[in-house]
């Protein structure tokens, strides 16, 4: 591993780096992008619950059930202005929404900048590693086989790391934005049911 590093040289410092980096937002958004995590069985269970007709008690049990997870702090701030109306409530959930899917979409940047730039790196370490072989060819001729040797091996070792580092770091990339859509689409279901039991209790509540 330190040979090719050495191999390939000061390049493969920042292609290194963006492995390092890249590694640990994989991991960190596997964590974070757990469907129990983000959308916990219990919340999901406790609004169909309540959804079904139940007491302000039972909104009040919701609501402590929030703490903690996406889709909670996405229900709570339409809780919270449940008793406003449904329009109001609408509204607090797609600005707690954007927050939400926001949070979701943490690194996922870095994580794309990464599976874009690792190949230029590896490409410019390319043109590096055969302008040293053009240098050697127009000072000392073809016979420096050693010297051509070692530009050519800088050549390849640093495109192929570069597209080592690239490679699943956009497979990672697309699979956590299509994880992201579809939370965001169970998200979505859950805040309808909760619109639609606010719209049902002001009918009820009606003279």
């Amino acid at each position: 591993m330190i040979d090719l590093i050495l191999t390939g040289g000061w390049l493969m410092l920042p292609i290194l780096a963006c492995s390092v980096v890249s590694l640990a937002i994989i991991i960190e958004r596997a964590w974070a992008l757990r469907t129990r995590r983000v959308i916990p069985p219990r919340l999901v269970r406790s609004l169909r619950v309540v959804s079904d007709g139940s007491s302000q008690h039972s909104i009040e049990g919701l609501l402590r059930l929030c703490h903690g997870s996406p889709l909670g702090r996405m229900l709570q701030a339409g809780i919270n202005n449940y008793a406003l109306g449904r329009e109001v409530v609408k509204e607090s959930l797609q600005d707690s929404g954007r927050q939400v899917v926001h949070d979701l979409e943490r690194y996922l940047n870095a994580l794309g900048t990464i599976a874009a730039i690792t190949p230029l790196l590896g490409l410019l370490g390319t043109v590096i590693g055969m302008i040293d072989v053009f240098n050697v060819i127009a000072l000392r001729g073809s016979g420096e086989t050693e010297l051509l040797a070692d530009g050519i091996s800088k050549a390849l070792v640093t495109t192929a790391s570069g597209l080592t580092v690239a490679i699943p770091s956009l497979l990672f990339y697309r699979y956590f934005q299509g994880r992201v859509d579809e939370l965001v689409l169970q998200m979505e279901d859950q805040a309808l049911r909760l619109v639609d039991m606010i719209g049902k209790a002001n009918l009820r509540s009606e003279p």
